[in-house]
């Protein structure tokens, strides 16, 4: 119609977040979930892809596997086609939770062997993504914790690489390994990744964990977040009822963390 924007301008095209790290443990999915929830509740469109085909992120917003007849799989799986019914059919909505979700499923990990012979296979899901862009502020990517093509697809979609990082020292080993992966990449990709280290759960009680915590301010500088996550319980409990922390513990510290790393990224 004559005077309206366009969806799909620069203007509106949604800030894509990949969320990694090739060391388990480290508050990965955590970090997904929520995150895509504090975003949310500062007023953004936001949706969350399940790359991980062990569907952490799925089962803790409780969309379980076995139960799906459609799942991200699908964008891999398919050939190009109508991506308006496959959008339509692969994203998922709870009524009590505000985002959108496109879960996961076991499936996943037989991509290595299935897209072996397809032509530009690390950039399906840029590809995939650009007809929903212009319906989504921000969109999360949950990532597996390995390299291979489907953390290669993250990383060539994303705007930002969130590395969340245990202030653990046998978790800064996690880091080398992913900063090999995007040094091999950023040598054939058109511009840079973007990241930024997020430290996680962080015990104040530890004179170990504020060594390591000290050890990546001065090593990430500027590519690390000033919020820190620390350890809080509320987030077992939640992903044990299927929810995410604003649902049970809006004030807790976890969940104002959250908030705090939210307004960071809004910032950027």
């Amino acid at each position: 119609m004559s005077g309206e924007t366009d969806r799909r301008t620069p203007a509106m095209q949604a800030k894509i977040i990949a969320i990694a790290n090739q060391k388990g443990g480290v508050g990965k999915t955590t970090t997904a979930v929520t995150l895509a929830a504090a975003l949310t509740r500062l007023g953004k469109r936001v949706l969350i892809m399940d790359l991980d085909p062990h569907a952490c992120a799925s089962v803790h917003l409780r969309y379980y596997p076995d139960e799906l007849e459609s799942s991200v799989n699908d964008i891999f799986s398919e050939e190009p086609g109508d991506a308006e019914e496959m959008w339509d059919r692969i994203r998922q909505h709870h009524p009590i939770q505000e985002f959108d979700v496109v879960p996961a499923t076991i499936r996943l990990a037989e991509l290595e062997v299935d897209l072996r012979n397809r032509r530009g296979k690390g950039a399906i899901l840029q590809q995939a993504l650009e007809h929903v862009r212009g319906e989504y502020d921000f969109i999360v990517l949950d990532c597996p914790p390995h390299v291979g093509i489907l953390l290669v697809n993250a990383l060539v979609a994303s705007d930002l690489l969130v590395v969340p990082i245990q202030t653990d020292f046998l978790a800064l080993h996690g880091l080398k390994l992913l900063f090999d992966t995007i040094k091999v990449l950023n040598k054939v990709l058109p511009r840079p990744i973007c990241y930024r280290v997020l430290p996680t759960l962080y015990d104040r009680r530890a004179r170990a964990c504020a060594r390591v915590l000290e050890l990546l301010e001065l090593k990430m500088k500027d590519s690390m977040f000033t919020t820190v996550i620390g350890m809080d319980t509320h987030f077992r409990e939640a992903s044990a009822q299927g929810r995410v922390i604003y649902e049970i513990s809006p004030e807790s510290r976890g969940a104002k963390e959250y908030e705090e790393l939210a307004k960071e990224i809004l910032a950027l």
